[in-house]
Order: structure tokens, then sequence, then C-alpha cells
């Protein structure tokens, strides 16, 4: 017990302990400890800027360090922290259509160790979204049952060995589900500062698309400065991601498109050249576009029946990298040609990898597109933004296949 009080007034917000609030033993090291790496510098910020008066019977005055002012006052604000324990949640209990996507109350997840708990502002939504929902793709094992692989928002609670993190970082994050929801855990290595020249709902319409374009394009199918790719799905978000981020390295990009408005719209965007697949072969016009050469990289989100014609318009030593198969899981493959041109046919799923590689491909992001989001030199397409209550419009819009770059959720707002 103190007798008499401490106050702190900081920009109108006043702490007070009152004579009869409990405090914590400071010679408890460990809570100590772990109260000031959770907490010192926010707080030893206001205390050097604000005057205190200790009344009366004062805790000891000859503490080394003012982390420990720290603990004191971290201890009221862990008590006040609004945290909810119920939150609003997008969770289907069966598969089906659009309609089976409508608000539930779930409870707020607790972060584990390595794991931090997100306050959504905004979730993207994306297609394995729509596979989950529809009973096709089913969540990886230890994920949650609510659909959602990418968020913004605010870390408003640490796990267990998060001690390098603040709280109120605005970050968007990575995830294996759970971002159609109030709030959402993620591993902390899975998370990236929310770029101060974007918005909420654009930075959650960034991890995935850019996880995976990353992985795909510049890790397995090993893209250089001088080679030509082209894309699929060139105005998907997939696609207006691949697309900048092959202009950023130096790449020609050529792309298919479902519509002549579509192939308009990748052209403002950036890419070189864009085919309309439904009125064009696009094996026949990639090897036009390169001078009968053919391309370098592919990436591919159909599968199927685009296998053949993908071999087809590959330069020598070209590399198909596939990361959907919206076609079909068979294809035709022409061995003869594999051996011959010394082809390479890859693909990679990134929602059952586990976290450490998650991790180093964000520390990769960090160093290597982070600067040209910054810099103003690759921002997210957006289409629609939906309220989280209106998740159901956003998966039949998808659908359509209307859309031209992302599909985000406002979440809090």
């Amino acid at each position: 017990m103190i007798d008499g009080a401490v106050d702190m007034r900081a920009d109108a917000d006043q702490f007070r302990l009152q004579n009869d609030d409990p405090i914590p033993k400071f010679g408890d090291g460990i809570a100590v400890e772990a109260l000031s790496r959770q907490f010192g510098e926010k707080i030893a910020l206001a205390i050097g800027e604000q005057l205190f008066r200790v009344h009366e019977h004062s805790v000891d005055r000859a503490w080394p360090d003012v982390n420990n002012w720290s603990c004191f006052f971290a201890t009221s604000m862990m008590m006040t922290m609004d945290i909810p324990a119920g939150m609003k949640a997008i969770d289907p209990a069966t598969a089906g259509g659009p309609e089976v996507l409508e608000l539930v109350d779930r409870p707020v997840p607790t972060p584990g160790a390595g794991e931090v708990l997100i306050r959504v502002a905004a979730a993207g939504v994306n297609r394995p979204d729509v596979l989950q929902r529809r009973g096709f793709y089913p969540p990886p094992a230890g994920a949650p049952s609510v659909p959602g692989l990418e968020v913004a928002g605010t870390i408003v609670a640490l796990g267990q060995g998060v001690d390098d993190v603040h709280l109120n970082t605005e970050v968007c994050a990575l995830l294996a589900g759970g971002g159609y929801a109030q709030y959402a855990v993620a591993p902390i290595g899975q998370c990236l500062p929310r770029p101060a020249v974007l918005s909420m709902e654009e930075a959650a319409a960034l991890p995935e698309t850019v996880f995976t374009v990353w992985v795909n394009v510049f890790e397995r199918a090993y893209a250089q400065p001088g080679e030509t790719i082209l894309i699929h799905g060139g105005t998907s978000g997939i696609g207006t991601i691949a697309v900048q981020l092959a202009d950023a390295f130096g790449l020609m990009s050529i792309v298919t498109c479902g519509s002549d408005e579509k192939c308009t719209a990748a052209l403002c965007i950036g890419a070189h050249h864009a085919i309309n697949y439904r009125t064009e072969d696009f094996a026949v016009q990639a090897r036009a576009f390169t001078g009968g050469r053919g391309v370098d990289i592919i990436l591919d989100m159909v599968g199927g029946d685009y296998l053949p014609r993908n071999i087809d318009c590959l330069a020598d030593d070209g590399r198909i990298s596939v990361i959907a198969v919206q076609g079909g899981v068979k294809g035709e493959l022409d061995m003869g040609a594999v051996l011959r041109r010394r082809l390479t046919l890859t693909g990679s799923a990134l929602r059952p990898r586990p976290v450490e590689f998650k991790s180093m491909v964000a520390d990769e992001l960090a160093r290597t597109v982070w600067p040209l989001i910054e810099e103003g030199r690759l921002k997210p397409v957006m289409d629609r933004i939906y309220p989280l209550e209106e998740a159901a419009a956003a998966h039949r819009r998808m659908e359509a296949g209307d859309h031209v770059g992302k599909i985000v959720l406002r979440v809090n707002q």
C-alpha cells in the first residue's frame, strides 16, 4: 500500500493511484523486468516530461533507473487496457455459398509465445478464403476456422517472448487464418510495419499478395533483370502486385486478362503487354511479343489445360511457377520439351509453410520491397472495400470475376 497519491498528467490523460490501490512488489525482479520490457519506453518518455509528487510514505526514491517507475505505471495501464473478452467475427458453421458468411460472437484470441494480438482495422479478401468457405481448402492444423489470411491493424497485446515490440504499433500481417474478425493473432515474425503512405485498407491488401509473388517469382523462379514474365490473371490482386514488382526489378511483363477493359487496366497499372485470353491465343501472342523467343517466367494461377500452352510459350531455360489450380489439377506435360529446353516447373502454397519460413520472407520484404512502397513506387490496386458484415457481398464480387485489384473488408475503424 502507498499512503497519499502519485499523479501524472500527460496530454490531458490522467493516471492516478488512490490510497487503497494495490501495487506490485518491486523486489520481484522477474515481474519488474517483464513489465519494463513491455511498457518501459513509452512510460519513461511520459515521466521525463511530467511532474511527479509522491506524498508521505512513498516508494524508495533511490531506484537506479526509470524503468522501475515504468513498471509502477504499467500495472495501472494493464488493468485498464480496452481489450474485450468477446468480438465479432465471420466463422461459418458449414461450407456453402456466400450466404454462410454471417457475423457471430467469438472469444478474443490470446497470443501465444512469439505472437501478438492485433486489433484489426481491415482484412484482405483472397481466393483461398472463397475455397475455404466452399469446403475445398480447410485451415492447416492449429489455424483458426475464421477465414482471412492478411490484416492491418494495431498491436494491443504481446505473447511470451515478444519483448522488442511496442504496444499500439501499426502493422500489417500474414496469417494462417483468423483475419475476418475484430481481433486476430499473428506470429510477430509475420508482421511488417504499416507503410506511412498507405491507409489501413491498403496495408491489409499487401501481405498475401506480396509474400506470394516474392516467393514464387523472385525465390523459386529466381527472376533476373532483363527477363520477361507472363502473368496470368493480370488484374487480380496477385497480378497487379506482380506487374508492379516486375517493373520495379527490371522485368518486362506480359499479362493475360478476361476482357479488353481489363487489358487496358493492366496496361495502366504498368504491364508492357496485355492479352485477352478469350479472343487470342496467349501462347502465340507471348511469342510474338518476344520476337519468337518466348518468356523466361510464367506466374500461373490456372493450371489444368494451361500447362501445354505454358510450355509452348516458354523460352529455353524457362520456369513456370504455379500458385493455384483454378483450371484443374491435371494437365498434359511434354517431358521431351522439358528435357530438350531445360525447363523448370515449380509451385508452392504459402499457407501451410512454417512460421520460420514466412518470417524469413518478411525480413526479405522489409529490406527489398517496403522501401519501394515508402517511395511510392509500389501500391496495391484497390477494387472495393466492404464492411465486415458484408463479407458475403465481397465474396460474390470475387467469384463474379469483375474486380480489378484487391477486395478488402473494413473491420474496426
